[in-house]
């Protein structure tokens, strides 16, 4: 087997000069837009509001822009805390077929890279692709075992960091390897985080953004890495996973698959393996007309995850109530939705919610676990009060690559999130510039 790292930094350094499709571009743009809509909801909220201050009195100079205080810095400084902020209110994208979130720690540093260097927006979409490309197939080798104790985006996520930072450093194939392989020590980022309460979780692509740019910036210096750190017997994929990686399949379609062009983006603004069951009742809801107080009974069927991670029948704190599919059942069925208002400390405490919860069960469906993680679905089956059983099989969800958002719905999303932060024409300015624009965003008016 050829060395995959080889393989993928010779592929990620070529997009610097490859001819970028339209298409490609169109899709970069597009993850741009849902990352700058998932970030700056999140850039007045802890735990990046809590570390830009700490971290205040060592920041340096630099015309990297921190979107939590709106200052600028040092790349990696603007890197580590835009990340954190990008995954704070769980709207960020997916890559469905790693189980990953590639916006997060991949965008942050290769737009502080390009800021820092005034470049332009080609060089940003550039190494988006490129540092997609890297994160996500190398996601593909190692799941679905990996998530068994891992989190994706704080361990994979290094990888994007270090292959699009190093991108827009000018870095060739050779020290496009380099910051790779030594990205793979870097990474971090454990399931536990997010199955207890804390802050940490968001810090996981906040740690991957700046590790990787850490890579970067010591490969493009000449600092080397193991370069059979990917496949090796003791290198990441066998520390991480049940085998030494997947690479063959991983790397079969490359240059034929272009994986920022299949992203996933989110319509709720929760734990994404929640999202085929909420699809599902919405659906019925709005065929049927029933409301919360009509509903008696709701069991999911779901593939692993779903279980693992979302049975939380007595979620409390915001963090446990995004992951846990009996609140956000009940925030669906009470409020009409799960966006940022469904975990407003009115509604974490709304009786009517709370009242939906015990009626929500799930199970572990081995159907579905069997096509997990190439299939996101769900089966529900819904009682109502009078007896009558509805059911509905959702084989994917609502922002899936099969069932994409177009770009008006992801237009509509961003100013949904955006607008209460910056103000409706400043956001609508925005938007324009990030569909349209040649220059990437600098300050914006927090």
């Amino acid at each position: 087997m050829e060395n995959p790292l080889l393989v993928l930094a010779d592929h990620a350094a070529s997009w610097r000069d490859r001819p970028l499709a339209p298409e490609v571009a169109h899709h970069a743009r597009r993850a741009l837009i849902d990352w700058f809509a998932a970030l700056l909801p999140g850039c007045s909220r802890p735990p990046a509001t809590l570390l830009a201050a700490a971290l205040a009195p060592e920041r340096g100079s630099g015309r990297s822009i921190c979107y939590v205080d709106g200052k600028p810095g040092p790349l990696r400084h603007a890197a580590l805390l835009n990340a954190t902020a990008s995954h704070t209110v769980e709207f960020d994208d997916i890559f469905r077929d790693a189980g990953y979130h590639p916006g997060c720690p991949t965008i942050p540093p290769a737009l502080a890279a390009v800021q820092q260097q005034g470049g332009e927006m080609d060089r940003l979409l550039r190494a988006m692709t490129a540092g997609y490309e890297v994160s996500c197939r190398i996601g593909m080798a190692v799941q679905p075992s990996h998530y068994k104790n891992w989190h994706t985006t704080g361990t994979v996520g290094t990888f994007g960091a270090a292959a699009a930072t190093a991108l827009v450093l000018g870095c060739d194939a050779g020290r496009m390897a380099h910051a790779i392989a030594t990205a793979a020590t870097f990474a971090g980022g454990l399931q536990q985080a997010f199955l207890s309460d804390g802050m940490s979780k968001p810090l996981h692509p906040g740690h991957a953004a700046e590790a990787g740019a850490l890579a970067a910036i010591g490969a493009a210096a000449g600092v080397t890495g193991a370069l059979d750190v990917l496949h090796g017997s003791r290198g990441f994929a066998a520390a991480t996973s049940e085998d030494t990686g997947k690479w063959e399949a991983a790397l079969a379609d490359l240059d034929r698959r272009i994986c920022i062009t299949e992203m996933t983006f989110k319509n709720h603004g929760c734990c994404g393996h929640i999202f085929a069951a909420l699809d599902a009742v919405d659906d019925l809801r709005r065929e049927h007309g029933f409301g919360a107080d009509d509903v008696a009974a709701i069991h999911v069927g779901g593939y692993g995850p779903t279980k693992t991670v979302c049975d939380r029948p007595e979620a409390l704190t915001e963090q446990e109530c995004r992951f846990s599919t009996q609140y956000c059942m009940g925030a669906l069925l009470v409020l009409g939705g799960v966006r940022l208002a469904a975990f407003a400390p009115e509604n974490l405490a709304n009786p009517a919610i709370r009242a939906v919860m015990p009626r929500v069960t799930v199970e572990l469906d081995p159907e579905l676990a069997d096509a997990y993680p190439a299939r996101r679905a769900a089966k529900v089956r819904l009682t109502l009060c009078g007896g009558r059983v509805l059911e509905r099989f959702q084989p994917t969800r609502k922002g899936d690559p099969d069932a994409p958002l177009s770009d008006a719905d992801l237009s509509a999303k961003f100013e949904e999130l955006v607008g209460p932060v910056l103000g409706a024409a400043p956001a609508s300015a925005l938007l324009e510039a990030l569909w349209h624009g040649d220059a990437v965003p600098g300050v914006l008016p927090i």
